[in-house]
Order: C-alpha cells, then sequence, then structure tokens
C-alpha cells in the first residue's frame, strides 16, 4: 500500500473513515445553509460572527471538562453521545427553517447546543484513532483524517449551495440542507457500531479523582514545544482560520455573488487544503518547522486574497490559502498526538482543541466586526497580519524559553558533579525540544526546587 494511505490497512479505521466522511459531508454542509440562513435573516456580518463565536464558545469553556471525560470513559461510547447530542439541534433547526418559524436567536441558541456536543467530540475523537492504528500510523492517520474531512468539505459546501441555489436561496431551502446534517450523523453511529473491539487497543483509563485538569494544564506547561504549538494554533485560528465568515462576506459585499458561487469557494479552498492533509500523511512524524513555516505562509497568503481584485482571482489564491492551513494543522494535531503520554492524551488533545476551537468565539465576532466597519477585505488582510503577529511572539518566547532550559540544565549538570565527584552525563537529547526529555536523575533533581538545594538532598 502507497505510504501516504498505509493506515487503511488496518480494518478498525477503514470502516471509521467510511462513516466519518459521510458525516462531514453533512457538517460542511450545514455550516454553509447555517451561514446563508443567518445571512438571509439578517444581512448582518456581526450576526454571522455572533453565530459563529458561539458555536465554538462552548470549546473555549468544556474542552478541559470534555478531555476528562476522554480520559476517564471508553472513548467508543463517548463518540456515540456527541453524535446524538450534535444531531438533535441540527434536527430542530432544520425543522425551524422549513416551517418558516426560524428567528434569529433560535440559531444563536442552536449553534450553541450544537458546539457543547462538538466539544465533548473532538477530544475523544482526536484520541481515538490511536487506539485504532497505534502510534506507529497515527501520524498517517491524523494526516488522513484531514484529507477525508477536506474531500468532504470539497463536495459539502458545493452541494449545499446548490441545494440552496434550487429551492430558491431562501429560508427554507437551508432548512433541507441542514436537516441533512441531522440525519448524516447516523453513518458515524453505524460504522463504531461495526468497529470490532479486539483490535482496539485502548489507553489506560484515568481513575476518578480531583485535579485531573490541572494535571494535563501541568503537563503541556512543562512542554516548551506543546506550548509553542499551542500558542501558534490559538493566533491563527483566532484571527486567520474564519474561512466560512470571510468568504461569505467576500461572495456577497465584495463580489455581489449569490450561493452557488458561495459554496464553490468552500470547494476550491477544499482542493488546496486536501493536498495539504496528503502531504502531511506522508511523513513519519511531524516536525516544529512545518508548523512554524506554514503558519507563516499562511500569514502572508491571507493577506494576498484579500487584496485579490475579483472573484476569479480570489478563488485561485484560496487553494495555497488551504494548502497552507491544513498543513500547519494537521501537522500541529500530530505533534499534540504523537508527542504526548498516553494516559495525557485525551486531556492535552482537549486543550488543543480548546485553544483550536475556542479562539474562534473570540475572533469571530472581532473579525465580523471588522468586517461591517471596514470592509470585508480587512476581514482577510487584519487576520493575516495579525496570525504573524501572533506566530512572531511565539518564536520569540520559544527561543527565550530555550536558553533558560539550557542554562539551567548546565547549573544542574554543574550541582550534580560537584555532589558525586564524577561527570554528569548529558545526552543531547536532553535539551532538544526545549529541554524536554530531561535524564531521569535531572528531572528529579530539578523538581525538588531550589529549597531543596543541599548537599543531603536526595537525587537520585
Amino acid at each position: 500500500m502507497s505510504p501516504t494511505f498505509r493506515a487503511l490497512h488496518v480494518r478498525n479505521f477503514r470502516v471509521y473513515a467510511a462513516g466519518a466522511i459521510v458525516s462531514n459531508i453533512g457538517t460542511w454542509m450545514q455550516r454553509v445553509a447555517q451561514d446563508w440562513l443567518v445571512l438571509q435573516l439578517t444581512s448582518s456580518g456581526t450576526a454571522l460572527g455572533i453565530t459563529t463565536g458561539l458555536q465554538f464558545l462552548p470549546a473555549l469553556l468544556l474542552s478541559p471538562v470534555a478531555g476528562v471525560v476522554a480520559d476517564r470513559f471508553p472513548k467508543r461510547t463517548v463518540l456515540r453521545c456527541t453524535q446524538v447530542a450534535m444531531a438533535i439541534p441540527a434536527a430542530i433547526l432544520g425543522v425551524l427553517a422549513i416551517t418558516g418559524a426560524v428567528e434569529v436567536w433560535h440559531v444563536y441558541l442552536l449553534a450553541f447546543v450544537f458546539g457543547v456536543g462538538t466539544a465533548f467530540d473532538a477530544p475523544a475523537r482526536q484520541s481515538f484513532v490511536v487506539e485504532m492504528v497505534g502510534p506507529e500510523d497515527l501520524s498517517n492517520a491524523v494526516g488522513l483524517n484531514s484529507a477525508s474531512f477536506n474531500s468532504a468539505r470539497m463536495v459539502g459546501p458545493a452541494l449545499a449551495g446548490l441545494l440552496i441555489a434550487a429551492g430558491g436561496s431562501g429560508v427554507e431551502a437551508t432548512g433541507w440542507v441542514i436537516l441533512a446534517n441531522a440525519v448524516s450523523y447516523l453513518a458515524v453511529i453505524a460504522s463504531l457500531q461495526k468497529l470490532d473491539p479486539a483490535r482496539l487497543a485502548p489507553a489506560p483509563v484515568m481513575g476518578s479523582r480531583k485535579g485531573a485538569v490541572r494535571d494535563g494544564v501541568r503537563y503541556v506547561r512543562s512542554r516548551p514545544d506543546l506550548v509553542l504549538v499551542l500558542t501558534i494554533v490559538f493566533a491563527v485560528g483566532t484571527f486567520g482560520l474564519n474561512f466560512q465568515m470571510t468568504s461569505a462576506l467576500m461572495a456577497t459585499d465584495v463580489f455581489e455573488k449569490g450561493a452557488g458561487e458561495y459554496g464553490i469557494l468552500g470547494s476550491i479552498m477544499a482542493i488546496g487544503s486536501l493536498a495539504g492533509a496528503l502531504l502531511a500523511a506522508r511523513r513519519e512524524r511531524p516536525r516544529l518547522r512545518f508548523v512554524v513555516g506554514a503558519a507563516i505562509a499562511f500569514g502572508v497568503v491571507e493577506i494576498v486574497a484579500g487584496l485579490m481584485p475579483g472573484y476569479l482571482s480570489y478563488a485561485l489564491v484560496l487553494p495555497v490559502l488551504g494548502l497552507c492551513a491544513l498543513t500547519m494543522i494537521t501537522a500541529a494535531n500530530a505533534t499534540i498526538q504523537i508527542t504526548t503520554e498516553p494516559v495525557m492524551r485525551g486531556r492535552v488533545a482537549a486543550l488543543y482543541l480548546m485553544i483550536f476551537m475556542g479562539g474562534t468565539p473570540l475572533g469571530s465576532p472581532f473579525i465580523g466586526w471588522v468586517g461591517e466597519t471596514f470592509g470585508a477585505r480587512w476581514t482577510l488582510v487584519g487576520g493575516g497580519a495579525l496570525s504573524l503577529v501572533g506566530v512572531a511572539l511565539a518564536l520569540l518566547w520559544y527561543a527565550h524559553r530555550r536558553q533558560i532550559d539550557r542554562q539551567e540544565l548546565h547549573a544542574i549538570a554543574t550541582r550534580l558533579r560537584s555532589q558525586h565527584g564524577r561527570r554528569a552525563h548529558l545526552p543531547p537529547a536532553a535539551a532538544g525540544r526545549g529541554g524536554l526529555r530531561l535524564p531521569q536523575r535531572l528531572r528529579e533533581h530539578r523538581a525538588l526546587g531550589p529549597r531543596h538545594d543541599r548537599d543531603d538532598a536526595p537525587v537520585g
């Protein structure tokens, strides 16, 4: 099998991926339909930003708890429950739109409820992948998951746009599309049911105790490479990854296009996103430089996209923007999954998703306000510029932290030599990744803290 698709040799992953792509198509259809519904009801970029923000706000509020749930309970069971939790608000919103009873506050409320289901679904889904394929194929599986999501992104928005246009581009037409997404969750439930439990490799289940969330935060704080990745993801996710809203504003306000052309923009961008996901799937292990380089390229290309004069030139830039975005997201996701201890994986994945998805409620209303106040183009130009500023600040912090770690390692080694009368061995990995993998003796010595720095303090 091609290295790009090697994780598909695992039967459980194949079955799960088949159900996931059906649901992903439905998800992208609802995203387009929901945005179009808000514009039909309000003609307001601010209202669109509020809707997006409310949908992702639960990720900001609940992801730490959701991570504990993912580590505490069987992930397969959690995923069954979250599919139902996401299908119900989608079905209600679809029926309200079809009957003509929908008001914008309905959309706000149901977007928030839908986001609650998503907040609990995402960390369980992210950490469930390694239980299906094992660590050796995890990076490839993460890339293929992203490829599946973006294959659906090529189909879903275009299909939604065509269906809405065929239905008259009104409120009722959006309702049928949203209702189709509610039905699509049955595909995931069916695929989870068909998995072979004997071929799964569940991570150790965390015991029920207090402080589990704090343990996850403490673990991330001890890992400068994870802090760097999370900071970059927060900056780009908050200000740059608002494609559904920015493309809707560009299509309607700048280029004066309809629902069909708006849906096509999402599919065009997905071509580049799919390419980025497949390229990431070929790599054996993620590298920090891919996260950083892709984030910088993303900010530059987003600024260029905002300056494009016409619909066609704007559409031609979108695949490059999608390529940069998915290279960054996939590399960041794989870094989080592969380098995290198994017992911490759910909580760290939840923190990643809280930052990635939770940045949207902070950035979307602001970006929507920018578009309404200064024009739709500034949603892209400003978003790209702020993303670059965030990446630059993250890199400055990381360089400073690595320098501190090197100095601390040198001081610990000197102290050990003076206490034990022999040279302390410091392998190169000790200071790698910002001083993350200290030898056991140095980790124990470091954990004692300055108050225990005495000649009789236990070291080994």
